[in-house]
């Protein structure tokens, strides 16, 4: 597969990548965040954990060549390029109704939660659980006391990253809808992606 896909404005898509092919995932306009998960394919209770990629990067997001560690701690997929600014989010749990409802929304919002059901459900796929999610191109800052903040993305038009998988994974990935804090500059819009044979 290498035709260009798309993540729908608010919406995920999973595929399935098998091992030592890529996902190149493409900021399309600009600014948008995408959540990210991988699972192992054909056993989900393995998939992406942010607690132990931290662990083994000792950085708070991961830098051209790190992999994101299985819950199991294995390697599942390795960061091979990143044109972005290089800002991607492990601390901020995937959105759902109850965050939204949080910030003063009365209604149901769609949220990257149900985007990640959803979107291993079209593949007839289910998990009991919600990981958390690296949210690549998201833009947390720290400050030494503790704070984190809600800043802007810093990618542009056309930024993309690239990841390997060391296994094979399903690639689930959620055009965060998130339109009350600024993360994303803008209305969120939809992003693109592609399954690279090499």
């Amino acid at each position: 597969m290498s035709d260009l896909q798309t993540v729908p404005a608010r919406r995920g898509k999973a595929v399935r990548v098998k091992k030592g092919q890529s996902i190149k995932i493409i900021n399309t306009h600009g600014t948008q965040v995408v959540d990210f998960w991988a699972f192992v394919d054909g056993q989900l209770t393995e998939y992406t954990g942010m607690d132990q990629s931290r662990a083994t990067w000792t950085r708070l997001f991961p830098k051209t060549g790190d992999a994101l560690y299985s819950n199991r701690r294995r390697p599942l997929m390795t960061l091979v390029e990143d044109t972005s600014p290089g800002r991607h989010d492990t601390l901020m749990a995937p959105c759902d109704n109850e965050r939204y409802g949080l910030l003063g929304w009365t209604e149901y919002h769609d949220n990257c939660k149900d985007n990640m059901h959803g979107a291993l459900a079209e593949l007839g796929l289910y998990v009991p659980y919600t990981p958390a999610s690296i949210n690549l191109f998201m833009n947390i800052p720290w400050q030494e006391d503790g704070t984190l903040s809600f800043d802007p993305a810093l990618s542009k038009k056309g930024d993309y990253v690239i990841l390997r998988a060391e296994l094979d994974v399903i690639a689930v990935m959620s055009c965060c809808p998130q339109d009350i804090l600024a993360i994303n500059s803008q209305k969120p819009v939809e992003a693109h992606f592609e399954v690279l044979n090499q």
